[in-house]
């Protein structure tokens, strides 16, 4: 029965909040850009290293190397990223990001940082630690039960 009024509470939740995490942490890439947060994400790793591949994306991410090039493939058509060959290996194909993938990351990280420091200002640091911790205990201990069933 306990576990029935759980069942309930989660659902609650989930319909009310859960649900729009994705839109609510992708408003500010959205507006500004219309990219998706994990679009913005690519854009980041690109930033930060300058001799990223699509594979290499994917297994920092534990996904598909396909998950990321759908991502990447309109980050390219719409002139955020290029794709290059690595000089050292022609088999391989670098990403590069273009003069609007620079500026959407150096416009977009202080607003992102700033709505992020408006929801520990809210929550307080402690609580957002904690829930940060739960939510990883969730990811290794229910998540990669998921991939195991």
């Amino acid at each position: 029965m306990e576990n029935q009024q759980l069942l309930q509470d989660y659902i609650d939740i989930y319909v009310s909040a859960i649900k729009y995490i994705e839109e609510l942490v992708s408003k500010p890439t959205q507006e500004y850009y219309g990219l998706s947060f994990e679009q913005f994400l690519i854009l980041r790793e690109i930033n930060d290293d300058s001799s990223i591949s699509l594979k290499d994306i994917a297994a920092k991410r534990n996904v598909t190397r396909g998950a990321i090039s759908r991502q990447a493939g309109v980050l390219i058509k719409n002139d955020f990223i290029v794709q290059e060959i690595d000089p050292n290996d022609r088999r391989r194909m670098i990403l590069h990001l273009t003069e609007k993938g620079k500026k959407a990351v150096n416009e977009l990280m202080p607003k992102i940082r700033e709505r992020f420091s408006g929801w520990v200002d809210a929550f307080g640091k402690k609580k957002t630690q904690e829930m940060l911790t739960l939510m990883n205990e969730f990811k290794e201990k229910v998540m990669t039960d998921i991939d195991n069933q």
